[in-house]
């Protein structure tokens, strides 16, 4: 329902996660009998997880790791994995650029990221993940799509994505040639995960090119500035359940299904139960899992657009080291606020709302409820403990 914002101006309400609430239905399901398997393309996933395609969280041990437990790691084809083949030496030297903490941090970001990528760098990194017997997807901008995606086909990768911090299929340039995204879909054998996005009239767009699922998403993510550089974005809520909505028109309208999936905004497991309610037929997450100690990040993180030549729209940040990532995705937790098992807490929301996989868990009751995360939780705001933190 639209409101006045002033004078013949109207505007939305839009919604996040902290201002909604997931409500329990007439029954409960023992959450061994939950089902959370999802499918992209052809590709069924027993976890389904997505880790962003960001430098502080994905490289080639991360992703076998991540797949070897049921998940989705995406390389970033433009970061540091394919510029260096000593990836290791940059990273650190990012490291330590976070610490700083001023603008030096960023223009010293940015020089890293001058190095240009190296295609053959792209091949082995590709070759590296698929010899561990797992899925392995790499992601890229739209101008480096067409090239990269034929390069990273020969080299046997499973999903291919097409990402930017908004990506359309009108794009309008008086100097650049626009990308086809259509033509790069049907040219592959492979699946392709086109994004961002955040509105319906979008997503019913993207997914004419072919596509096999759309990212949901812009600037919600914790290292990522868009939303105060730019000013734009939809939150997360609100974003997910209109996109969903595109994606059950599109089936009905064609009978092809093509996977929602949300990302970044999510902190917690209630976070991640809530983007499924919302719609999302899967979830990618970035700083969740910058904290395992696998990551190349170390416990530091830094969003993808940190690095641009004239507008940063990202910074670095530290979230520290939690554990393994075999304890952040599937447990058991060793922390008490919601960012450990993820896996668990999702199957354990929907035994509580009573489904039994993920298409029920896209039809459970939903109420908006700003003030559920601090309802008599004052002496854990107080303590700085649990929900309070």
């Amino acid at each position: 329902m639209p409101f006045f914002i002033g004078r013949d101006r109207e505007a939305r309400r839009a919604y996040g996660f902290d201002e909604i609430a997931l409500v329990p239905s007439t029954k409960t399901i023992d959450i061994e009998d939950v089902d959370v398997t999802t499918k992209i393309g052809n590709y069924e996933l027993k976890v389904p997880i997505l880790a962003s395609a960001m430098d502080g969280v994905v490289d080639v041990n991360f992703a076998i790791a991540l797949g070897k437990l049921g998940g989705l790691a995406v390389l970033n084809l433009d970061g540091v994995q394919t510029r260096y083949e000593n990836s290791e030496e940059a990273i650190d030297k990012i490291r330590k650029a976070c610490e700083i903490k001023d603008r030096k941090s960023t223009e010293i970001i940015q020089k890293i990221y001058e190095e240009p990528v190296k295609e053959k760098l792209i091949s082995k990194r590709i070759s590296e993940i698929k010899k561990a017997g797992v899925l392995a997807a790499v992601s890229t901008i739209p101008k480096n799509a067409e090239r990269y995606s034929n390069i990273s086909q020969e080299a046997g990768c499973d999903v291919f994505v097409i990402q930017s911090t908004v990506t359309s299929v009108n794009f309008i340039s008086s100097r650049q040639e626009k990308v086809d995204l259509k033509k790069i879909c049907g040219s592959l054998k492979i699946p392709v995960i086109i994004g961002n996005t955040v509105t319906y009239a979008a997503t019913l767009d993207l997914m004419e090119t072919g596509c096999a699922g759309i990212l949901v998403g812009v600037g919600p993510g914790a290292a990522c500035t868009t939303r105060g550089v730019l000013g734009i974005g939809v939150p997360q809520v609100t974003a997910i359940v209109d996109c969903a909505s595109a994606r059950d028109f599109y089936l009905k309208k064609t009978g092809r299904y093509v996977s929602i999936i949300a990302d970044g905004g999510m902190v917690t497991g209630g976070d991640i139960c809530k983007a499924f309610a919302c719609g999302s037929d899967a979830v990618m997450i970035g700083s969740g899992f910058a904290r395992s100690e696998e990551s190349p990040g170390k416990g530091y993180h830094w969003g993808m657009a940190t690095s641009h030549k004239n507008l940063p729209r990202g910074t670095g940040i530290h979230v520290g080291l939690t554990g393994k990532l075999k304890d952040i995705l599937l447990g058991p937790a060793r922390t008490d606020d919601g960012t450990q098992n993820l896996v668990g807490a999702l199957q354990t929301s929907m035994g509580s709302l009573g489904v039994r996989n993920v298409k029920e868990m896209q039809l459970v009751e939903i109420v908006i409820a700003p003030e559920i995360k601090h309802e008599g939780k004052i002496m854990q705001k107080m303590q700085r403990v649990g929900m309070g933190k």
